[in-house]
């Protein structure tokens, strides 16, 4: 069992992850990709670096952390659950861990697709392990065009009577043998009368279903904390000055907290949340938790 995992490896991630190795306990460090900061072209209001690429600033982190002995891999989360520990489990395998740290950042893609916004909460929903419950022996559909939808797809199968998976126009980008159908028509809308009763693709045909479950991309920190029932508002996960949410053992840091999205807030995060972690490790090893 690790003693802590970290989900993301952008500015917060690894910083939470330097400040942990270095207070004495090697976390492991979980990411899919390098995260929005390689994609900046120029940043130039970071203290100490006048003009450098979010390129060379994530790679620079990622090779501190690693002289440090930070540990990484390259996985895909694809659900945790809890009970006194955490389990994490990835398109790599299983991981159990003491101490989470989400990092990962929010999603910045949104689907515009009349009718979803305006249903969010009436058929419309962002997560299974909330909301599955109440679409038992009923028919649903899950957007989506890669793993995290097909995983979610698996999560609703026990429980719905039919579940279909709608990629929105978009090459499906699955990594394993699909069991459940999958259309790949574009839509058009979400439709009904004050809540989901179908989705019509653009071709005017209409998909009768009882609910849509978005699963865009990848998770993000903020779909797996609503399904660990950790508090969220409407600007991201709910964390105390010392970066712990209403989870024992579980801390949150960057872009999935809200407030600015800069890299100076992330990596203040992060500091935060890797010495609050390794805080909360002593004290229980104390015994005082």
């Amino acid at each position: 069992m690790e003693r802590i995992v970290i989900i993301g490896a952008g500015p917060a991630g690894i910083s939470a992850s330097i400040y942990a190795v270095r207070a004495g306990i090697t976390p492991l460090v979980l990411y899919k990709d390098e995260g929005a900061l390689k994609k900046a072209h120029l940043i130039d209001n970071f203290y100490g670096s006048p003009s450098v690429t979010g390129k060379e600033l994530q790679e620079d982190g990622v090779e501190q952390a690693l002289a440090l002995g930070v540990k990484m891999k390259q996985a895909e989360v694809m659900a945790i659950d809890w009970n006194e520990n955490f389990t994490v489990t990835t398109d790599a395998g299983v991981i159990e861990a003491e101490v989470l740290i989400l990092a990962a950042g929010t999603k910045r893609e949104v689907q515009k697709i009349e009718g979803l916004k305006e249903l969010e909460g009436s058929g419309v929903s962002y997560c299974v392990a909330c909301d599955g419950f109440f679409y038992r022996n009923k028919r649903v559909v899950v957007l989506g065009n890669a793993d995290f939808a097909a995983y979610e797809a698996e999560e609703l199968a026990p429980i719905v009577a039919e579940v279909t998976i709608l990629t929105n126009g978009r090459e499906g980008m699955f990594t394993k043998d699909m069991t459940y159908p999958v259309r790949t028509e574009k839509i058009k809308k979400i439709g009904g009368e004050g809540r989901v009763e179908y989705v019509e693709f653009e071709s005017g045909k209409k998909f009768f279903t009882d609910g849509v479950f978005i699963a865009e991309g990848t998770a993000g920190s903020t779909e797996f904390a609503r399904r660990l029932g950790v508090e969220t508002d409407g600007t991201g996960i709910k964390v105390n000055a010392d970066m712990e949410t209403n989870l024992p053992g579980l801390f949150a840091a960057g872009d999935c907290t809200g407030g600015l999205l800069q890299v100076s807030k992330a990596v203040y995060d992060g500091v935060r949340a890797g010495t609050s972690a390794v805080k909360y490790i002593r004290e229980k090893d104390k015994g005082g938790n």
